[in-house]
């Protein structure tokens, strides 16, 4: 998918952003992870320019890494309770796999199962 199609994506999606609903929801904790890896970023990058910001440890690494997997099966929920709402709202998996930026509609359609055996295996302990 190219670029600017991801810009006018969200775009789209950004008028939905004010919503207070979605303060508090999983979608909002991703966000939260996100910028707190992007900090984490910015103070390493800043570090290693010889600037006066505070030291990052491991311990501080190590922190920001741990989210990653929690993050992971975050957007795993997300992309398939999207996938569900987009075939009940009448998309086929063409279409699906066109958004997604996949050559065909069975890519779209296996890419949904293994989420759906990932969070299944994440909610019964296995992963």
């Amino acid at each position: 998918m190219a670029r600017d199609v991801r810009d006018e994506a969200r775009e789209r999606l950004s008028a939905l952003a004010g919503d207070p609903t979605l303060q508090g929801t999983e979608a909002r904790r991703l966000e939260q992870d996100a910028a707190l890896l992007h900090r984490l970023l910015a103070a390493v990058g800043h570090q290693s320019s010889g600037g006066p910001d505070p030291e990052v440890t491991p311990d501080d690494l190590g922190a920001a890494l741990s989210l990653f997997e929690d993050m992971r099966s975050q957007l795993d929920r997300l992309e398939t309770q999207v996938i569900i709402e987009a075939r009940r709202r009448g998309l086929d998996w063409r279409q699906i796999a066109h958004y997604q930026g996949m050559k065909s509609s069975q890519a779209a359609s296996q890419r949904y199962q293994r989420l759906m055996t990932r969070l299944e295996e994440i909610r019964q302990g296995v992963r």
